[in-house]
């Protein structure tokens, strides 16, 4: 049996969840939700970044305490995830014990010589939590924020990154670390052979207001968020226990990050590395989505000068239904390019694919099954025709493509029956005529709707209910009309 450990990044909670972080937890749920139908061991993981500075600066702002604020936001991203019905296995708070254990075991894990202390001074982005050069700023801002960096001027912990560059370069060169898609790769590739420079892995505890998990043996600086954030991928599956045998982390397991187009730097660079370090395995496979936009500008959860407005994602979830807004998200939305988000982008998807297709079939199919006192007989998908092209697209990461294949079949099922019209037969009273084709189309509903599971997990647990009815029952409208 494969074994498949999926995980998105752990968003900052300085504000409420946007429909940007609901894109990449429907991708990566989605993609545990078909390694389980295929056969995988899975887990999925997921959880909240609570270290931020920038949680600190906006509980200040807000006048509350920081761990209070951090714990409200930390809360409406649990509800996001529980409404858009996340099936992850784990979601992890980096403020819990387990969590500081784990990074503490990994820091003094590192290879001997890789940490050490130097001075420093650069311009700091606290939007990014990062330090940037001149020549990443865009007209003296940061590029993704808008704002102006700050000068900061401290003596940190560094971790030597340049030691580890031929071996990142071979190890993203042959795919033994993956980045998807090949544009990232190749982007990946520039950034490690353009030279690495050892990075800064500490931040003064004074600063942050003592805020993160503190450097061992120095109470003056906590670890940079960052390095300290990507850890959960271990906190999780090892709840704090020995470094040296995390479940879900061995070699032959398939690791998966799904994460957004702005933090490959940490996941395919900074991230294997300290693993390298600490004599780890690396993850297997980093696929990297793009930005979700309105009118070509990137959402954000703060605001941003020129950032567009959009209604929190749990709205669209009240007025659409969580199958829908996944379903949006995965069909309409390229995998891995930016790419527009509108409401009438997400009611014209409803209503053409969802309630004149799909929901139109079940409804009309059930019911002439019904009728007819159609049964079914046990199902199995081990050997359907659709599975050997799901799996070739699912090794790729390519859920849209699987979405693609899907919607076809609605529509070939959608077009037989009404080219054959079986109610004619109940018009002449013989129902007797068409009962093999109704069982024909209702198996092939079956498949379908086994298939379209992950994407659609409430309305297919809805309509396959009706279909292993024996008899057959009518469906109930799954996707009611606007």
């Amino acid at each position: 049996m494969k074994t498949t450990y999926i995980t998105t990044t752990i968003p900052y909670v300085n504000a409420a969840p946007h429909i940007g972080f609901a894109l990449e937890l429907v991708q990566a749920d989605a993609l545990a939700r078909y390694a389980r139908q295929l056969g995988h061991r899975v887990r999925f993981q997921t959880g909240t970044d609570e270290n931020a500075f920038k949680n600190v600066i906006s509980a200040r702002e807000r006048g509350v305490p920081t761990e209070q604020f951090v714990a409200t936001n930390t809360a409406a991203f649990r509800q996001l995830a529980t409404a858009l019905l996340s099936s992850h296995d784990d979601f992890v708070r980096t403020t819990e014990p387990r969590h500081r254990q784990t990074v503490h075991r990994l820091w003094n894990r590192l290879a001997p010589g890789d940490l050490y202390e130097a001075s420093y001074q650069g311009l700091y982005c606290n939007g990014c939590e990062d330090f940037l050069l001149e020549k990443d700023l865009v007209d003296g801002r940061c590029p993704d924020h808008g704002t102006v960096p700050e000068p900061v001027a401290e003596r940190n912990h560094f971790f030597r990154l340049s030691r580890y560059q031929d071996r990142l370069e071979q190890l993203i060169a042959s795919d033994a670390i993956r980045v998807i898609p090949q544009t990232r790769k190749n982007e990946v590739l520039r950034f490690v052979q353009g030279g690495l420079q050892d990075i800064s892995v500490s931040r003064s505890a004074a600063r942050s207001g003592g805020w993160g998990v503190p450097v061992p043996g120095d109470p003056d600086k906590v670890i940079y968020v960052w390095i300290d954030a990507l850890v959960n991928y271990l906190s999780g599956p090892g709840n704090g226990g020995d470094l040296g045998n995390v479940p879900f982390w061995e070699p032959e397991t398939r690791k998966v990050h799904v994460i957004g187009k702005n933090v490959w730097k940490f996941h395919a660079v900074y991230w294997p590395a300290l693993l390298l370090s600490a004599g780890l395995p690396v993850p297997d496979e980093i696929v990297v989505h793009g930005f979700l936009t309105v009118n070509g500008r990137k959402i954000s959860k703060t605001k941003v000068e020129g950032a567009p407005e959009v209604k929190s994602p749990t709205e669209y979830i009240v007025q659409y239904g969580a199958d829908a807004v996944r379903y949006y998200l995965l069909r309409a939305i390229p995998p891995f390019r930016d790419s527009d988000f509108s409401e009438q982008g997400l009611a014209s998807v409803y209503t053409a694919d969802l309630a004149n297709g799909l929901g139109n079939l079940c409804t009309r199919l059930t019911t002439l099954c019904a009728r007819a006192n159609v049964g079914l007989p046990a199902a199995d998908f081990g050997s359907s025709p659709l599975r050997t092209r799901i799996e070739e697209a699912f090794d790729d990461f390519r859920l849209d493509l699987i979405l693609d294949l899907l919607a076809n079949e609605t529509a070939r099922l959608n077009r037989e029956i009404a080219e054959r019209k079986p109610w004619e037969a109940f018009r002449d009273r013989q129902e007797g005529t068409i009962q093999t084709d109704l069982g024909t189309w209702a198996n092939s509903l079956r498949g379908l709707l086994h298939w379209l599971a992950p994407v659609l997990p409430h309305a297919t647990e809805c309509a396959l209910a009706c279909l292993d009815s024996k008899p057959i029952q009518k469906c109930p409208p799954l996707f009611p009309r606007l």
